[in-house]
């Protein structure tokens, strides 16, 4: 009798060629971007977290949403995370969430978690463009920008 096992798939929506990809060269590149992907009912609500994933050209392959929680903070498991990065064989990522109360200054658990993602990220050469912080109007906070990635 053979074995039988359930099979894990990641997917893609859209069917997008790969020449229509957006490029990002830049964080207003993906600020513009993830703003507009973002739902406009719930910025202002509740705190998601996402992940862009990107070619070696960086260009955007996907944009997953890893959690939605609550008003102040969001459950991020780096397990999904790097489990999605692999399965989608991403070279570089995009980190984001928002504040929904529109303080763009990053938390000390923005930053550790940054620095946790960052030191796992080496192991499997992967690159992290920015972490982006957005408030519901759409202003935004740039890791990268202000030298702190």
């Amino acid at each position: 009798m053979k074995a039988q096992v359930n099979e894990i798939k990641i997917s893609y929506k859209g069917g997008l060629k790969s020449s229509m990809w957006h490029k990002i060269s830049s964080s207003k590149d993906a600020a513009e971007l993830l703003y507009e992907d973002w739902d406009k009912d719930t910025i202002g609500i509740q705190e998601t977290f996402k992940v862009v994933l990107l070619n070696n050209s960086n260009k955007v392959k996907g944009v997953y949403q890893l959690s939605q929680g609550g008003i102040t903070s969001t459950q991020i498991d780096l397990r999904i995370l790097f489990a999605v990065i692999l399965k989608s064989l991403s070279v570089a990522i995009i980190l984001t969430h928002n504040h929904p109360s529109g303080k763009l200054q990053p938390s000390d658990a923005d930053r550790s978690l940054t620095n946790k993602i960052k030191k796992a990220s080496k192991l499997f050469d992967i690159t992290i463009l920015d972490h982006l912080i957005f408030a519901p109007d759409g202003d935004y906070y740039s890791f990268s920008d202000n030298g702190i990635l």
